[in-house]
């Protein structure tokens, strides 16, 4: 039943402390995707909010919804337009909407999308590749850049994404390939990815040092992080060209001139691997580490609203569907991608796959169908979109939600959502269970409230009176 199929794809959600013990308690023990750090301290026991939903009742009526949502959706917090819909995901029965069909800067919701895309691109086991081979002299080697960007520095950075790849690894490798050759220098290889390294619509503070995301290159270290550090609303120093700050760390740690560190093709052709006998073959593979699973990044992304992870998955649409690794061929694959899964593709104007851009366009009904497709279980990779989405009052950007009026912690745990945040934009989409069991898809999007603290409680506010309401 389709509305099993969701349950099941929110009783997956990996979340450190205590919410793997109570997921396990109702659920038990499910594939875990992430591993989960220990607590430092014992956490309280929530109440269990993931218990079976009701399939045999009748939908919350949508009068009712209306008699409730009504008076919330008008508020001055959330400014003069509002953008909303909400799904009964079993009876696929719209309770409510208003300017739905009309399309609205997204901001980060459009990581919902993209999430969706590279799953059914790539699938949830796919994996990133940074590959090392031969130069065209010896000793010189090229570290290919495979759009990997969660790869580490080394051991220490690993916090920032558990799991991760590492260019110590990787330098150890080619060193032992290597052998007796003199390493005389790194050559960058970049070529995966095309076009502008900044998409149309971000503002030039995005990309400074202490912006929210870094020039996208195929091959950089902790998305482009000076240190392996993440802050919800930026100010995450960044290298401001990645790929050759990663190669000149390379270069130190295969003890070759970081100085002489440039940006180039690797040769083609040559053996998999270095010449046994000692001769140097341009091309030859002399190292490889592989990212975590796919699925694991996409739970990044969502987690953490990386916006330079999103634009990495987006090129890997374009990559998949046989397209420019671009900003412009990411948004093509994506909205295509889209169409083909049966959703209304056409309601999405995408500039970037992370909704950085103030230029992008998104419906709520878009979103709704997305979020709802993936719980319906006939798209099996999309169902691993809830094992990202954050949850209320509890991981990533909801950690500190729905704490404010009072009335809104009673959807803390219950509402799993992704949100958005631009200049004047403020956005969530995802689902929730209601007090009857239903489970409801949602997507408001508000755009002109003056102050964004307020704007976001005023949203949790509209989430939690759907928690709260039989209707």
């Amino acid at each position: 039943m389709l509305i099993f199929a969701v349950l099941a794809g929110l009783v997956g959600i990996v979340r450190p402390g205590p919410v793997d013990g109570w997921l396990d308690a109702l659920a038990g023990e499910p594939d875990r995707t992430t591993p989960a750090p220990a607590p430092a301290t014992p956490e309280p026991t929530p109440t269990p909010v993931l218990v079976a939903a009701e399939t045999d009742g009748a939908a919350p009526d949508a009068a009712a919804v209306r008699t409730a949502l009504d008076p919330l959706v008008n508020a001055a917090a959330l400014g003069p337009t509002v953008h909303i819909q909400v799904l009964d995901v079993a009876s696929d029965t719209i309770l409510y909407e208003r300017n739905a069909e009309r399309p609205t800067t997204p901001a980060s919701t459009t990581k919902v999308l993209t999430a969706a895309t590279v799953l059914a691109a790539r699938g949830a086991a796919y994996r990133l590749e940074t590959r090392v081979v031969a130069g065209s002299t010896p000793g010189e080697v090229v570290i290919i850049g495979g759009g990997d960007a969660t790869l580490a520095v080394e051991e220490d950075d690993r916090d920032l994404f558990p799991g991760a790849a590492r260019l110590d690894d990787l330098a150890e490798q080619v060193k032992a390939a290597l052998g007796d050759v003199e390493p005389t220098r790194v050559v960058v290889d970049v070529s995966l990815f095309e076009g502008p390294e900044t998409a149309p619509g971000w503002e030039a503070w995005d990309v400074s040092p202490g912006g929210q995301v870094a020039r996208i290159q195929s091959l950089m270290t902790n998305a482009g992080r000076i240190e392996p550090v993440h802050n919800e609303f930026g100010g995450d120093p960044r290298y401001t060209d990645p790929a050759l700050s990663a190669g000149k760390l390379f270069a130190r740690m295969i003890g070759s001139s970081q100085t002489s560190v440039k940006k180039g093709t690797a040769p083609a052709g040559g053996s998999p691997s270095a010449d046994p006998a000692g001769t140097w073959t341009p091309g030859a593979e002399l190292g490889k580490v592989q990212s975590p699973p796919l699925v694991q990044v996409v739970d990044w992304m969502l987690q953490q609203s990386d916006n330079v992870l999103a634009e990495v998955l987006g090129r890997q649409v374009a990559l998949a569907d046989g397209k420019e690794a671009s900003f412009a061929g990411a948004a093509e694959a994506m909205r295509d991608r889209l169409r083909d899964l049966g959703l209304p593709g056409d309601q999405a104007t995408l500039y970037d796959a992370s909704g950085l851009s103030s230029r992008n366009g998104i419906t709520p009904t878009l979103l709704v169908k997305t979020l709802a497709l993936a719980a319906g279980g006939s798209e099996p990779a999309l169902g691993n979109i809830f094992n990202g989405l954050p949850v209320a009052g509890w991981s990533g950007t909801l950690e500190t939600r729905f704490a404010t009026p009072s009335g809104n912690a009673t959807a803390q745990g219950v509402v799993r959502a992704k949100t958005g945040t631009l200049s004047g934009v403020n956005t969530l989409a995802g689902v929730l269970v209601t007090r009857d069991r239903r489970v409801l898809a949602f997507a408001i999007m508000a755009k002109g409230g003056a102050d964004a603290t307020k704007a976001r409680a005023a949203i949790d506010e509209v989430a939690a009176r759907l928690v709260a309401c039989g209707c």
